[in-house]
Formats: structure tokens, C-alpha cells, sequence
């Protein structure tokens, strides 16, 4: 009798401790709430931070699931989920705080496809950019919430409209001669920005993402970029047109990697409205000015879709299981991705990784860059490509490799020193020596007289 009802309360125990997925809405303090717990049942696999405050002075939280949580580790790569941004689009947020508690919930029960997610990814999910929007559309709830209600953030900005225009300076240097690559920020950016997409830049600064997805709602359809189109007119009216990237092709298919994973994005039919396949290209859907996935690929490493989940924009609560059920296996799906194309190390002839390098393309006009430690991500499709690797005062070094459709190619690359820059440092030296003996030297004279 003792024994079975010891029985009983350690399973009792047990299902207190293990995350269960919560299907409703969470106002501040349940999302807060429920990322620690999530924090609470796993501890070392995850790590609850803030990458910033909005308007009101909440917080912007992300959990981040890693085998070494905190840490950056080499070769491994860099994902983030983003949801919320447009405070009424609420689905996103749901649906990122079920992964979260999903992926504690199956770690914790040996799931070999999540456990080898986290040891070989490290992903950071923040599941609202925009809180204060949030509780303006949550006060209204899903019965009485207008389009725009609690769409902007407290100073009444669309947050995704407020990111940096690199797309202008892009098709200049299209135009004209110059990069689409990590293009940088005007000088006053900060003042241009409201806090949470200073929070959001400032992260990207201090992450090399490699993929990424921003969950919205309103429609049904994967959107890649370029989101602003290239404007023409045409009898006194702009129009916009489809404005691909140099990697249009691989947009396309982390789209629909999304798409037919999900459970009906696919059939292209949702909300009164047709998408082939379940995709879009942005500026062909309609012109999007300053957009956060743009910024991305622009301004960073980073490869972002955005993902339009729901024909409603605040769901009622009966609702989240299903969407959840539609959602699930394409969330998990998308983040295989970032372990597609090819990754490695870039070092000097001593093994010392070098950062900033450059990684190119033969057949791909964007650029991508390695992270501090040397280590480096380059999404592609499957195919042999000419990969070059540079870095100033090295000289380059070009190799073929072939990506195959599952896991990435390493591609490791030791670059060798230029003889002026050897030289130019070994003079730097003897002048700091000189300067060192000599300038003492000359002060003590002058003391002495």
C-alpha cells in the first residue's frame, strides 16, 4: 500500500515538474511566468535574458536553448524566432511559448530530434518585440479587437517600419556600383529608432544569427525578401514588383520548407486570398518601407523569412491547440535549415581564428562575414560552388565545395600573411621598442638639466 502510493506521488511529482504546453492567451506577466518555468524544468539547456525595454519599460525577453547555454560555441549556429511585433498579431507570441515549453517537455523525455536540435543549434526565441502593443490589443481581446488595435507600440510607431532604410541605399549601389552586404548605419540611427528596434539591432550586433523567422499574422504565407520593391511608374501610378535578392532561389526554399511543413499553408487557399505554394516574395505581395527582414539580410549574416500564420490576428483561445497542431512540425522543420550549405573556420597560419573575414560566392553577389571566434555560416542550396575566404593583410584563398542536402559542408580556410603586413608589423614593433628607450632616455636629460 506505502509503495504503490509512493508510486503514485512520484508520478504525481513528475507531472508537476514537466512542462505542459498552456494553450492561452498570456498577458506580460504569464509570458514572464512561463519562460522561467520553462527555465525552472530545464536548467541546463536554457537561459532567460533581455535584450532591452520597450516604450512602457517592459522587458524584452528571450529564452535560448543550447547544450551550453550563454555560450557561443564554434561551428555551432545561431537561430532566433521572433513573434509579436505588431502587438495584435498575437499567434506568434502563443505559438513561441508552446516551442518553448515543447522542446523543455521533449528533452526531458529523451525526443532524439529535439536533444539533437539543442546540441547542435543554439536558438533564441523572443516571443514579443512589441509587449505594450500587446496589452492595449489584449484589453480589447479577440471579441472586440480592431485591425490596427495595439498594432503599434506605445508612441504609436508600426515597428516594422522603423528599421534603418538600407533597401535605398542597396538599389543605389545596385545602380551605381557597391555592396548588398552588410551595409551600414547611418550615423544618427539611434534617433531614428524607436527602443525596441534599437533593442533588436543591438542584439543582432551582439549574435552572428544565421537564420531567423518573424511571425505575424493577418494572412497565410511564407514572405522572403526583398520586401521593398524596386518603385516604377507607370502612367502616374507606382506599382510594386517582385525584387528578388541574390539569393532568391534559397528564399524560396526555406519559404517553402515552412509552407509545406505546415499543416495548410501549403494549399495556398487561406483567408480569401491565393499564394502558390504558400509563398510570396514581399515587394511582390505589396511594398514594405523600412521592414525588419530586410534590415537582415542588408545589414547582417542573418537570412530571415516572414511567416503569416493566421486570417486572424488575435485567435481565440479555443483556437491556439489547433494552430499549434498546424504549426508545430514546420517550427521545428524551419530550424533544421540553419545546418544547410556550408561552415567553418577561418584561421591565420598559427590556428588563431580571424574575424571579420570574408566569405564569397562565385555565383551569389552577397557576402557573408565570421564571427569573432573565426567561425563562419553560409546558407546555400545544394550544389558545388567556388567559396573564396579574405581578410585584410592575408592573402585570399578560393576552393570548390559541394553541398549536399542534409547537414553543412566544412569548409575550413588558413589564410596566409601578406609579406608587407609581416614587415609593417615587425617595423611597428621596433619603432615601439625604439620609442621605449629612447623617449626615457631623452626625459631623463632633460630632467638632469
Amino acid at each position: 500500500m506505502a509503495l504503490g502510493l509512493w508510486s503514485f506521488l512520484q508520478l504525481f511529482l513528475l507531472c508537476e515538474v514537466a512542462a505542459s504546453l498552456s494553450f492561452f492567451h498570456h498577458r506580460y506577466d504569464d509570458l514572464v511566468r512561463a519562460l522561467y518555468n520553462v527555465q525552472n524544468q530545464c536548467p541546463y539547456i536554457t537561459r532567460v535574458y533581455s535584450i532591452g525595454r520597450s516604450v512602457q519599460g517592459r522587458h524584452l525577453y528571450v529564452i535560448e536553448f543550447s547544450d551550453n547555454p550563454g555560450i557561443h560555441e564554434l561551428l555551432e549556429p545561431e537561430f532566433k524566432y521572433v513573434g509579436n511585433m505588431h502587438g495584435n498579431e498575437v499567434l506568434g507570441r502563443e505559438l513561441l511559448i508552446q516551442l518553448a515549453e515543447f522542446l523543455c517537455e521533449e528533452y526531458r523525455n529523451n525526443n532524439e530530434r529535439v536533444t539533437r536540435l539543442i546540441q547542435t543549434t543554439r536558438i533564441h526565441i523572443l516571443p514579443s518585440m512589441n509587449p505594450d502593443g500587446y496589452e492595449v490589443a489584449a484589453d480589447q481581446g479577440p471579441e472586440g479587437n480592431g485591425y490596427l488595435t495595439g498594432r503599434y507600440n506605445y508612441r504609436q510607431v508600426d515597428l516594422n517600419r522603423n528599421f534603418p532604410d538600407l533597401n535605398t541605399v542597396m538599389y543605389y549601389n545596385e545602380k551605381y556600383g557597391g555592396p548588398n552586404h552588410h551595409l551600414p548605419l547611418p550615423d544618427n540611427w539611434m534617433a531614428q529608432v524607436e527602443p525596441e528596434t534599437q533593442a533588436m539591432i543591438q542584439w543582432l550586433k551582439n549574435y552572428n544569427f544565421v537564420l531567423s523567422a518573424n511571425l505575424h499574422g493577418g494572412a497565410v504565407v511564407a514572405n522572403y525578401p526583398y520586401d521593398k520593391s524596386k518603385e516604377i511608374r507607370m502612367r502616374g501610378f507606382t506599382r510594386s514588383t517582385y525584387s528578388s535578392t541574390p539569393d532568391d532561389a534559397l528564399f524560396k526554399e526555406l519559404a517553402k520548407t515552412y509552407s509545406y511543413a505546415h499543416g495548410w499553408m501549403h494549399t495556398g487557399y487561406n483567408c480569401d486570398d491565393f499564394f502558390y505554394e504558400g509563398i510570396t516574395n514581399g515587394a511582390s505581395w505589396y511594398s514594405l518601407y523600412k521592414g525588419m527582414q530586410d534590415f537582415n539580410y542588408l545589414h547582417t549574416n542573418c537570412f530571415e523569412i516572414t511567416l503569416e500564420l493566421s486570417c486572424d490576428k488575435f485567435p481565440r483561445e479555443e483556437e491556439l491547440e489547433q494552430e499549434w497542431n498546424g504549426n508545430r512540425e514546420a517550427l521545428l522543420t524551419y530550424i533544421d535549415k540553419v545546418h544547410q550549405g556550408i561552415k567553418g573556420m577561418i584561421t591565420d597560419e598559427n590556428g588563431n581564428g580571424i574575424a571579420n573575414a570574408v566569405i564569397s560566392i562565385s555565383e551569389i553577389a552577397h557576402d557573408v562575414t565570421s564571427g569573432i571566434g573565426g567561425d563562419y555560416f553560409r546558407l546555400l542550396l545544394p550544389g558545388t560552388y567556388e567559396v573564396t575566404a579574405s581578410a585584410e593583410g592575408y592573402y585570399f584563398k578560393t576552393v570548390s565545395a559541394t553541398v549536399g542536402p542534409a547537414d553543412a559542408t566544412l569548409v575550413h580556410f588558413q589564410l596566409k600573411q601578406q609579406k608587407a603586413t609581416i614587415e609593417s608589423r615587425f617595423l611597428n614593433q621596433n619603432n615601439k621598442n625604439y620609442i621605449r628607450k629612447v623617449v626615457p632616455r631623452a626625459a631623463n636629460k632633460r630632467r638632469s638639466s
